[in-house]
This record gives C-alpha cells, sequence and structure tokens, in this order.
C-alpha cells in the first residue's frame, strides 16, 4: 500500500502572516515563525516534515499564492 508525503515550500519574502494556512491545516503541521520576513510579518512554515499528507488545503486558503505543495507516493515494504 503506497502512503503519501507532503512538504510545504513558503514564499516567505510574499508571506503576510495572516494565519489561514494554519488554520486550514487538518494536521496541524503549519504554524508562523517567531522571525519575521523584510515586510515585518511574521511567516507560516511546516512544522513536521515526516506527517505532512500533501492535502494541499494550505495552499488553497493562501490569499496571496505563498504555498506551493510537492506530494510524493512511498511504496511500502510490505512489511
Amino acid at each position: 500500500m503506497a502512503k503519501m508525503r507532503g512538504a510545504i515550500v513558503v514564499d516567505i519574502e510574499r508571506c503576510k502572516g495572516c494565519n489561514l494556512c494554519t488554520i486550514a491545516c487538518p494536521l496541524h503541521l503549519v504554524t508562523l515563525s517567531a522571525t519575521v520576513n523584510h515586510k515585518g510579518y511574521n511567516y507560516a512554515e511546516q512544522t513536521d516534515w515526516e506527517k505532512c499528507n500533501g492535502c494541499t488545503s494550505c495552499a488553497i486558503v493562501c490569499p496571496d499564492g505563498c504555498i506551493t505543495v510537492y506530494r510524493k507516493k512511498e511504496e511500502s515494504d510490505g512489511q
């Protein structure tokens, strides 16, 4: 059985820290960073790289299109 893995890439300089992606993530894997971008906004970042399933909820709700989601199917070894 194959399992989906996901990873997000955030354009941190365009992100305005609206927090919509953190609310939309069903696995609660997106948070706002403690640091700020050049505009002074806390930007979104992924917290756990092993649990993301690539559902794209965060990217769909982003009003500025700052989030790109990459998905990869991982084949199980049958064990």
